[in-house]
């Protein structure tokens, strides 16, 4: 039974990180990560720290489902890349105002971002 978006949304309002569960483009194997986000309303933003460099970010492009979990909530969402270079700064900067520049600097490459319609 998928959590209440509610519920859902108060566990990411008190997160500054969550696991991020993706599929294996070779190994089929279940891999998890934690990651950074930011969530706007419906919407949860994933900034691959190496860009398209990212394994998760490879693995998301061959399937395009992924489970977060934030603290006891877990919930399986399809993701969409965002390539485009109007749009990825939009989502850099939504970073750096959740994370700060010192956070942004952990971010080798800022080519690409992942966008997921939460429940």
């Amino acid at each position: 039974m998928p959590p209440r978006n509610d519920a859902l949304k108060d566990c990411l309002s008190r997160s500054r990180e969550i696991n991020l569960s993706v599929t294996g483009r070779k190994s089929g194997r279940a891999i998890s990560v934690p990651v950074w986000f930011v969530s706007e309303e419906k919407k949860l933003y994933l900034l691959p720290a190496r860009g398209s460099d990212t394994q998760w970010y490879k693995n998301v492009l061959q399937k395009p489902a992924i489970q977060i979990e934030a603290g006891s909530m877990k919930a399986e969402i399809t993701v969409v890349p965002i390539t485009d270079n109007k749009k990825v700064p939009a989502v850099v900067e939504k970073f750096r105002v959740k994370y700060g520049d010192r956070g942004i600097k952990l971010y080798s490459k800022l080519d690409v971002a992942v966008l997921a319609q939460m429940p």
